[in-house]
């Protein structure tokens, strides 16, 4: 329900990647587990086409489109993922794109290669993009470090006082922010106590981190005096005709959109974002994505010598993963392909030549796309799956015989190679009378420098949940005072004073109960800063 405040849940129960993740919404109980058969019979390919020309693979061996369809067809439903949608590009043209499976499992709608999906992580990719178009004008020198382009103190903005008794944050410049090497953690709610620290001297090492990506956006909004949504929809989507991408939500795509599915097949809904993040609110479709991509192989929208700086190893990465991120163990095992990263894109060597990736991972949603310099070819993968990462790694072999990929590094376990996946718990629903559900109706904030937010409505029998300006989610009665997500394992109990006033709801998420106070009339009227979510996002 709430990993932005806790650590993502893997397939199976265990940690795996902690992304700028932002769980979704289920619709309501009718989604959830007498739907997850169905959501696996329809795995069918149901694929769309768009072009269909042959592709030629890094070995210069070719795959026609009955081979790649069988392919995927087969892994989507020996790894039950809902939906797929793939890009190819040979020579720098964009050859292949085609989806398969569902975008809407309840309504029998085919994923398209024009469905709006969550980019995820992939808006970091973008938003880097254009931070080195700026830099490049001379609008933002990468070395300078970035309080100098703020007006006032940074702990002095909302989100950044735990900043304030330590003075390295004066040395963070934009080239470690995009590179990963600023000291910040990925993301603040995954920390012990939810603060933003620094956890090592800025430059010094890689630590993917979605608050750097945050931090560079408060940055550059402030250099343009512009919100981040106009000048990404400017400078990017609209040069390089990503029609259907944007940084938030816009009406016209509920014509074609696809919904998350999680591990289990429940429907996590849409993601409509309201407020742009340079972390993660990104989205788009397979076929724009692939457009950015052909621009990062061909050269478009870049000087030469800024894309030179992009594709350039700023920091040589020996973690033995990529998550957590502060995870003490090293290796030397991929320096054989010079695993780096660059400014906003992860950096490696194979025989195929130079290759560039980046990740996007978000309940629901995974996604991955690589390109390789010298032959100017590259792939994008997008899924509406917690499920999609199992397959990356033989849908990358299969299509463009990319075998070089850092699977282990990325922490995509193969999906014959994971574990069984645990039941899940089974909830009765109780029925509570709508005056009881009424009590429980209001704000329950999180204490912190930045605000968390859960908002709680009742819907006719039953109560939603709503985080920040996230979608609603549905809880479930299970007793007149504990509830249970429809799209989730979280559970929600609700706790009232001696007078029967509700006072806190608890909230328990993977085994530990967060009590959160209701937001009293008298701080009604002072909201406090409400943290933009990243998206990825994880990744």
């Amino acid at each position: 329900m709430l990993s932005d405040l806790f650590p993502v849940r893997a397939r199976h129960g265990t940690l795996r990647r902690t992304h700028t993740s932002m769980p979704r919404i289920a619709r309501i109980a009718s989604r959830r587990l007498c739907r997850l058969g169905l959501a696996f019979v329809l795995l069918a390919p149901a694929a769309e086409g768009g072009q269909q020309q042959p592709i030629q693979r890094l070995d210069r061996s070719l795959i026609d489109a009955a081979d790649v369809d069988a392919a995927i067809g087969r892994l989507m439903k020996a790894s039950e993922v809902i939906g797929v949608a793939i890009a190819v590009i040979n020579n720098g043209a964009i050859v292949y794109t085609k989806a398969y499976g569902h975008r809407d499992v309840e309504t029998n709608a085919p994923l398209t290669s024009d469905s709006v999906m969550s980019g995820a992580s992939f808006t970091k990719s973008a938003f880097a993009y254009m931070v080195v178009q700026l830099a490049s004008e001379g609008r933002l020198d990468l070395d300078k470090p970035v309080v100098q382009y703020l007006p006032k103190p940074l702990p002095q903005y909302p989100g950044y006082g735990d900043l304030a008794r330590d003075d390295r944050y004066r040395q963070i410049t934009s080239r470690m922010l995009l590179a990963h090497t600023s000291g910040f953690p990925n993301l603040r709610f995954l920390e012990p106590d939810r603060k933003l620290r620094i956890v090592f001297d800025p430059g010094t090492r890689f630590a993917y981190s979605g608050e750097g990506m945050m931090l560079l956006q408060l940055v550059v909004e402030a250099i343009t005096n512009r919100p981040l949504a106009q000048l990404m929809d400017e400078r990017v989507f609209r040069p390089l005709g990503m029609t259907r991408t944007s940084m938030v939500w816009l009406d016209r795509f509920e014509t074609d959109f696809a919904n998350g599915y999680d591990e289990y097949g429940r429907s996590l809904g849409p993601q409509r974002k309201k407020v742009a993040d340079a972390a993660g609110s990104m989205q788009t479709t397979v076929t724009d994505y692939a457009r950015l991509m052909q621009a990062m192989l061909t050269g478009e929208g870049l000087r030469p010598e800024a894309m030179k700086d992009v594709l350039s190893p700023q920091v040589r990465i020996h973690s033995k993963h990529q998550f957590p991120t502060d995870a003490p163990d090293v290796t030397n095992e991929n320096d054989a392909i010079r695993l780096s990263y660059g400014l906003g894109w992860g950096l490696y060597w194979s025989p195929a030549g130079e290759a560039f990736f980046k990740e996007g991972h978000d309940d629901g949603w995974r996604n991955y796309a690589v390109g390789f310099v010298e032959s100017k070819s590259g792939m994008v993968i997008m899924t509406n799956s917690g499920n999609g990462e199992g397959i990356f790694k033989d849908i990358l072999e299969t299509v463009i015989k990319d075998t070089y990929t850092p699977i282990e590094w990325e922490g995509y376990t193969p999906y014959d190679k994971l574990p069984p996946r645990p039941p899940l718990q089974k909830h009765t629903v109780a029925h509570v009378d709508v005056e009881t559900l009424e009590t429980y109706a209001g704000e329950y904030v999180l204490p912190g420098d930045v605000k968390v937010v859960l908002t709680i409505k009742r819907d006719g029998d039953h109560l939603t949940i709503q985080e920040n300006d996230e979608p609603e989610q549905t809880l479930l009665p299970e007793s007149e005072t504990q509830f249970f997500s429809t799209s989730s394992d979280d559970v929600v109990r609700f706790e009232a004073d001696p007078q029967g006033r509700v006072t806190h709801l608890i909230l328990r998420v993977d085994g530990k109960d967060i009590r959160i106070p209701r937001r009293t009339q008298s701080t009604t009227a002072s909201r406090g800063h409400r943290h933009r979510a990243p998206f990825a996002r994880s990744r």
